[in-house]
């Protein structure tokens, strides 16, 4: 069987075959289905069919979702960069799994908790929500994931405060190597330049003021063409914005950066590329149907998704080789 449609660097071995769609609804062999593929962390799921193909989304919160597949290639010139925050952009992927674990640490009453490494796929790449519940499964089932947002948000808010200050976590926030002359390149060869992030907007945005400041580059608002993130948390009292549900492995982040944020209509989508180092991140590229050039150093392989990419880098300078 074919997959490589998947990316260009897609095998059968990078995909595991099940019997039927986690929710019953396709079975392989039946009803014009060819085989039902996951990826190596079971996030996602692949319908195949004669003629074309279909995406299921799991949801730890309930609300998972089918998205229709096309194939897709990279043509240039590349009109186009999507890319990814934590992991990609600035290396601050450590400090938010161990928000994750002092939370964690909150609901058990225990200071001295610890994620275990097998935890990682699961705290990174996905929505809050989506991290919290993991570990409330794993660690605290009679925990509300209502208790562990407050405890979370506790916690952001008072080391982000602390970083502010120049009293936080050491090094949370360092720009990745190679990331200025990258952005500039992208600049000077008048390619547009979107910033995707699934982090809420008041961890998001801090994380790229302090890269910028320590790139000497000024204000990212004036440099990226678009930024978009999860958007704002709600809490009682405040009005939130849709985020919680609808981000990587969704499509709908990577989709309104392009569309909205850029104005590229979907005809163009084969000259945009998108930048990621998270399994969840390359599912949702993959999904809003653009080539993805997955970059090392996140959880690609261990997630299981490398097979959805057409290009695997380990620098901004490979990256660069590959689209200019």
């Amino acid at each position: 069987m074919d997959v490589r449609f998947l990316g260009s660097l897609a095998n059968e071995s990078d995909f595991i075959p099940l019997e039927r769609c986690s929710d019953g609804r396709f079975i392989a062999g039946k009803d014009g289905v060819k085989a039902v593929l996951a990826t190596g962390d079971r996030k996602v799921e692949f319908i195949l069919f004669h003629q074309h193909m279909l995406a299921y989304v799991h949801s730890a919160l309930g609300y998972p979702a089918y998205y229709p597949i096309e194939p897709v290639s990279m043509a240039k010139p590349i009109k186009a960069v999507l890319m990814d925050l934590d992991g990609t952009s600035v290396r601050s992927e450590s400090f938010w799994i161990w928000i994750i674990q002092l939370t964690t640490a909150s609901l058990l009453n225990n200071p001295k908790f610890e994620l275990d490494e097998s935890d990682t796929p699961f705290v990174s790449g996905h929505s809050v929500s989506e991290h919290l519940q993991h570990c409330i499964r794993k660690y605290c089932p009679d925990k509300t994931l209502e208790e562990a947002r407050r405890y979370y948000f506790e916690h952001t808010h008072f080391q982000m405060e602390e970083i502010v200050k120049g009293r936080g976590k050491a090094n949370a926030f360092t720009p990745s190597p190679g990331l200025k002359e990258f952005l500039l390149e992208l600049k000077n060869a008048n390619i547009k330049i979107g910033l995707v992030t699934s982090g809420l907007y008041e961890k998001a945005w801090p994380e790229i003021v302090s890269a910028f400041r320590t790139l000497g580059m000024g204000d990212p608002k004036d440099f990226y063409d678009a930024i978009i993130t999860a958007g704002y948390p709600l809490r009682k009292g405040e009005v939130g914005t849709l985020g919680e549900l609808s981000p990587k492995p969704h499509p709908w982040l990577y989709a309104e950066t392009s569309r909205v944020g850029l104005g590229l209509s979907a005809d163009q989508r084969s000259h945009v590329v998108g930048i990621e180092d998270s399994g969840a991140g390359v599912c949702a590229i993959r999904l809003a149907n653009f080539s993805v050039i997955g970059f090392g150093g996140g959880n690609i392989i261990e997630s299981g998704t490398k097979g959805l990419c057409d290009h695997y880098c380990e620098s901004f300078e490979e990256i660069w080789r590959v689209i200019r």
